[in-house]
């Protein structure tokens, strides 16, 4: 994948030792991205120590963990799943991955047991670039880019993501997906 080349489904992973706190080895699903109006996504392996049940008092119970999408919009609501088979207006972003959909049926879909932990993400936040503004970081060196697979959103440990999806960019990612947190280790 160029330099160049970010897409709906691409993975945007921070560089090792990119210093800004919010990205720090995170590993980022683009879910909209146009280059006259910017670029969204959500961060896959940044986990609130909380459940979506704790954040709203009137959702289905569901055993299910909120992430930070991204310092963008902290006070709202997001959420990524694989079943835009049953989920209405959800947006397809990837092969087995879609955003959003009917805020009430998800809830029906719930209670239901049609969806399940292992089916939904939830988001507080979001990541955002404005028109432009990746494209520049990028350039700079601070992303690596990686094509999204399902499996990395609903069946990785978020701990391991960035690791993962580093290595199984092959060649010297392997070695880069190694290197430890703090560069005074190397």
């Amino acid at each position: 994948m160029s330099k160049t080349s970010v897409k709906k489904g691409t993975v945007l992973l921070a560089q090792p030792f990119m210093l800004d706190s919010n990205f720090g080895r995170a590993a980022v699903l683009i879910t909209d991205h146009h280059k006259s109006e910017g670029t969204v996504g959500f961060i896959l392996n940044k986990k609130l120590n909380t459940g979506i049940n704790t954040l709203i008092d009137d959702f289905p119970e569901i055993e299910s963990e909120v992430y930070i999408g991204g310092p963008v919009a902290k006070d709202t609501l997001h959420y990524i799943h694989d079943r835009g088979d049953i989920l209405d207006n959800s947006i397809p972003v990837v092969d087995g991955v879609y955003w959003g959909g009917d805020y009430d049926k998800l809830k029906f879909l719930i209670k239901a047991q049609l969806i399940k932990p292992h089916n939904i993400k939830f988001f507080l936040g979001y990541s955002g670039w404005s028109a432009g503004q990746l494209d520049e970081e990028l350039q700079y060196g601070s992303w690596m880019l990686s094509d999204m697979d399902a499996n990395y959103a609903f069946r990785q440990k978020p701990r391991d993501l960035w690791r993962l999806i580093t290595r199984n960019k092959g060649g010297h990612f392997t070695v880069i997906a190694e290197m430890p947190k703090a560069n005074h280790l190397n």
